[in-house]
C-alpha cells in the first residue's frame, strides 16, 4: 500500500523521563517518491519555549536517535538530513554516525573559514554527504560548493529570478538542487521548470487543482464502500458481502489480520472469522482505510499513511481526554483530514458526497467545533509546530507528557498496514 519507511513527523520516546520530540519533514524526488527526511527537534514540551542552541540540539538528536533508539525507528531506509553547527563540524561529530544514513547539513550561518573547510573536507573524504541550508551564492562559498553533495534553497527567501540565477552559477557543479517550503503544486511545477531535483514541504498534502476533473466511477465505488463501512445500521452480513465481492480487499484483509501487529498464533484463513476477530467497529475502519488507500493511487505514498496516523493518533488523544469526547469520530476526522488532496477538490464539494456526521464535516471544512482542538494537535505535532501544540494540549484536555507515547502507538498501528 505504501512503504514501510514513511512518518511525516514523529516523537521518539526513550524513556518516559527522556522523552525526545523529534519532527521529520518529508524531501522528495521529482516523482514524489520520498527521497530523505529532515530532523527537526526539540527537547519535550518544558523545553518547547526557550532557545536550544544548535550544539545541544543535534548532540541530543544522535545520542537519542541514532544511539538509543536507532535510526531505522525515525527513517527507516531513507537518508536524514541533520543539521550541525561550525563547532560541532569542526570536531567532525558527523563522523560518529553512519556515514550511508546521512546527510551533514552546513547551516547557513557557518563560515566557510579554514577550519571549516577542511573539516568538511575530510567528513566528505569519509563517505558522507553535504548539503548546505538556506543557502545564497557567494564567491568564497565555493570550497564548501566544490564539497557539496546538496544545495538548499528556501523558496519563501528568494526571488525567483535570483534562484535562476544561482542556479545558473552552481551549473558547472555536480551537485543535487533543493527547494525547501514548496508548499503547493504550482510551487513545485515551477522549482521543476527552473531546475530543481529535490522538493521539501506540504505541498503533497494539497490538493491538486485539475480542471474538467471529475469522479470516476471506479471512486464512486470506492466513497460508496466507505459510505456503507460508516453507516450505523450495517450488518456483518452486509459487511461480510462488500468484503467478499472484492478480491483484492478480501486478500489485504487476510493478510492484515495474521500481521505481526495482532500476533496470532493460528492464522485466519476466512473472512468472516476476520471479521469476528476484528469487531464490527475495527472491520468497519479498515474498510474505509483499504479504501482510502485505492482512492489515493497516483498520488504521493505519504499522503495515505499520514491520513492513516492521524486517524489513530486522533483517536488516541480522545481517549486519554479528560474532556468527554467520542473516539471513534475522532478517528474518521483525522482519516478523512485529507480527502481533498486524496480527491483533488475542496473539503466542502466533497462533504457534500460523503455521509459524516454534522461536526466532523464542521471540523474539516472550517476547522471550527470541539473535534477540531484534536485534529490541529494532531497536525501540529507532525510539523514540529510546539507552541501551537502547546495551546492546544489545554483545549483537549491530554496529559502532554503523554503525547509521545500516543503517537508512537498510531505509527506503530500505521506500520501494520505497511506490509498489506
Amino acid at each position: 500500500m505504501f512503504p514501510a519507511d514513511f512518518t511525516l513527523a514523529y516523537p521518539i520516546v526513550v524513556k518516559k523521563e527522556m522523552e525526545v520530540y523529534l519532527a521529520r519533514q518529508p524531501i522528495f524526488s521529482k516523482n514524489k517518491k520520498v527521497y530523505g527526511y529532515e530532523l527537526l527537534f526539540r527537547g519535550g514540551m518544558s523545553n518547547a519555549f526557550p532557545d536550544i542552541d544548535g550544539n545541544t540540539a543535534t548532540s541530543k538528536l544522535i545520542s537519542n536517535s541514532f544511539l538509543s533508539v536507532g535510526i531505522e525507528r525515525i527513517t527507516g531506509r531513507k537518508p536524514a538530513f541533520i543539521n550541525f553547527t561550525e563547532d560541532l563540524l569542526i570536531k567532525r561529530i558527523p563522523l560518529l554516525l553512519p556515514k550511508e544514513r546521512v546527510f551533514v547539513e552546513v547551516l547557513e550561518d557557518v563560515e566557510p573559514t579554514e577550519e571549516v573547510i577542511n573539516a568538511c573536507r575530510e567528513i566528505t573524504q569519509k563517505g558522507f554527504r553535504i548539503a548546505l541550508d538556506d543557502f545564497f551564492y557567494r564567491a568564497e562559498l565555493e570550497p564548501l560548493i566544490a564539497l557539496a553533495d546538496t544545495i538548499k534553497f528556501d523558496l519563501r527567501l528568494t526571488l525567483i529570478d535570483e534562484l535562476a540565477e544561482d542556479v545558473e552559477k552552481l551549473s558547472k557543479h555536480n551537485v543535487n538542487l533543493l527547494a525547501e517550503k514548496v508548499e503547493t503544486y504550482e510551487e513545485f511545477s515551477r522549482a521543476v521548470g527552473i531546475g530543481f531535483t529535490l522538493f521539501q514541504g506540504y505541498f503533497f498534502s494539497k490538493p491538486e487543482m485539475i480542471a474538467g476533473r471529475d469522479v470516476s466511477s471506479s471512486q464512486m465505488n470506492l466513497l460508496e464502500i466507505m459510505a456503507e463501512a460508516n453507516k450505523e445500521d450495517v450488518s456483518f452480513g452486509r459487511l461480510e458481502e462488500v468484503i467478499e465481492r472484492d478480491v483484492s480487499i478480501s486478500y489485504k484483509l487476510l493478510r492484515y489480520i495474521n500481521s505481526v501487529y495482532f500476533r496470532r498464533v493460528n492464522e485466519i484463513s476466512s473472512i468472516r472469522q476476520a471479521i469476528v476477530l476484528l469487531g464490527e467497529k475495527e472491520i468497519r475502519r479498515f474498510l474505509s482505510l483499504i479504501a482510502m488507500a485505492q482512492l489515493a493511487s497516483g498520488k504521493p505514498d505519504e499522503l495515505i499513511r499520514t491520513s492513516i496516523i492521524r486517524a489513530k493518533f486522533c483517536e488516541l488523544l480522545g481517549k486519554a481526554s479528560d474532556v468527554r469526547i467520542d473516539s471513534s469520530e475522532l478517528f474518521t476526522l483525522g482519516l478523512f483530514s485529507l480527502i481533498d488532496a486524496v480527491m483533488d477538490d475542496s473539503m466542502e464539494d466533497l462533504m457534500g458526497k460523503i455521509p459524516l456526521s454534522e461536526k466532523i464535516k464542521q471540523a474539516l471544512v472550517s476547522g471550527k467545533g470541539k473535534i477540531s482542538h484534536y485534529l490541529k494537535l494532531a497536525v501540529s505535532y507532525e510539523k514540529g509546530e510546539w507552541e501551537s501544540v502547546a495551546r492546544l494540549v489545554d483545549l483537549t484536555g491530554v496529559n502532554e507528557e503523554d503525547i509521545p507515547h500516543y503517537f508512537m502507538m498510531a505509527l506503530e498501528w500505521a506500520d501494520s498496514f505497511a506490509a498489506i
